[in-house]
């Protein structure tokens, strides 16, 4: 099993910590610094997407229209 906690405050994370080393629990400590501005940033990027060319599956109406319309129903 995988926990992942997000802390900005170091005495609570400190005290988790040794908790965990009193438990025997394993742990990874991997420092994020993903401030505010980044994640304006990285969610800005992701809303202003633009593709650069068409769909290649083409119009989904009207492949569904071609899959259907020789389909035999049971009740015809």
């Amino acid at each position: 099993m995988e926990l992942i906690l997000k802390s900005n405050n170091e005495e609570s994370l400190a005290k988790i910590i040794a908790l965990a080393k009193k438990l025997n629990v394993v742990i990874e400590r991997k420092n994020t610094d993903f401030n505010k501005t980044a994640r304006v940033n990285l969610k800005n990027r992701i809303l202003n997407f633009k593709a650069s060319g068409s769909s290649s599956f083409g119009d989904a109406a009207e492949w569904e229209q071609r899959q259907r319309s020789d389909r035999e129903l049971p009740f015809s």
